[in-house]
């Protein structure tokens, strides 16, 4: 069983809000060492492998009714990388009163005139505390490395993970990656059309997109941007305008045929907004694979600061990449 990957489940509950739109599940991937004894054979319950301990923690937020089963695909490429991955589904109401699945979206933080005063994704601070408890007790107890955790997501969960990549909220955090995520600042919420939210100037950045968006391309009346615009332009205006360069850290790679859903495997159809999406072009597997090996790269390199996740991520995102249709670095 090389690089086996277990999983437990987990619940927690969002402080302030009313039942039942309370209740988190989170599912913890993390590397897993078999040993064929009477109580692994008799619960189902499998050790970690303490040579790979301690793992740091990386959050996968979904995005919006889009099931956290479909990020399990990049969970277990997470864990076999010597990460603890943790997804989670939260059903909820906020966003015009719907009941939704969702990463966890508080828009009064978001509003233009108080926007970077507090986090704005409720669900955060519960799960940074159920893993404080997952570390004392059970059978990952000891085995996390909570001084070292890296937020990704997809879709809305991206935008999320990339506006709460903020080190004085969260002290443990150690960079963010989001596929599919923008920083446009919607006009209901008192941003001028066509303007950014900027993003916290401390830690790593990677934001990857795909040149067949349907979702993003069809979405731009939220911000008051006008005419047509590439499927990716949102993403790469948020690399321009609302990321500080001079770091070396922060990263954009926009995939040449992946479409909004290409992070999602398997892919339901029944909710969401799957029909708004382009025709992804190539091989998705590659795409996908492509992408995964992107974010744990990456999270290598944000958490352990070692030179193989270095070189691995800058030939993941190196513009003469087969699949890199945008590549930059600042």
């Amino acid at each position: 069983m090389n690089d086996a990957v277990r999983a437990v489940y987990r619940a927690a509950k969002v402080p302030g809000r009313q039942a039942p739109y309370d209740n988190l599940t989170l599912k913890l991937y993390y590397p897993s060492s078999y040993g064929d004894s009477f109580e692994e054979r008799d619960t189902g319950f499998v050790p970690p492998d303490a040579s790979r301990s301690p793992f740091p923690v990386v959050i996968v937020m979904p995005g919006i009714n889009i099931s956290p089963e479909s990020y399990g695909w990049l969970a277990r490429r997470l864990a076999q990388a010597g990460f603890l991955a943790v997804t989670y589904g939260w059903v909820t109401v906020e966003i015009a009163d719907l009941v939704s699945l969702s990463p966890g979206v508080d828009v009064d933080c978001l509003r233009h005139d108080v926007y970077g005063r507090a986090p704005s994704c409720p669900p955060l601070p519960a799960i940074l505390d159920d893993l404080a408890n997952v570390q004392r007790h059970g059978i990952l107890a000891g085995h996390l490395d909570l001084d070292r955790i890296v937020l990704g997501g997809h879709s809305a969960g991206g935008s999320m993970a990339l506006l709460n990549a903020n080190a004085s909220w969260f002290p443990a955090l150690r960079g963010a990656f989001a596929y599919a995520a923008h920083t446009a600042g919607n006009v209901r919420l008192g941003w001028p059309e066509d303007s950014f939210m900027p993003l916290a100037d401390e830690l790593p950045l990677l934001l990857m997109g795909g040149t067949q968006d349907g979702v993003i391309a069809a979405s731009g009346h939220r911000y008051g941007q006008q005419g047509a615009a590439s499927a990716s332009a949102a993403i790469e205006r948020t690399f321009a305008t609302a990321i500080q360069g001079g770091r070396g850290d922060r990263y954009l790679l926009i995939v040449e045929g992946a479409n909004h859903f290409a992070f999602v495997s398997p892919r339901d159809e029944t909710t969401g907004r799957a029909y708004l999406d382009g025709e992804a072009t190539g091989d998705e597997e590659d795409i996908r694979r492509h992408l995964g090996d992107a974010a744990a790269a990456f999270c290598g390199l944000a958490c352990r600061r070692d030179a193989a996740s270095a070189a691995a991520l800058q030939t993941l995102c190196n513009a003469n990449h087969p699949l890199a249709a945008v590549v930059e670095r600042k």
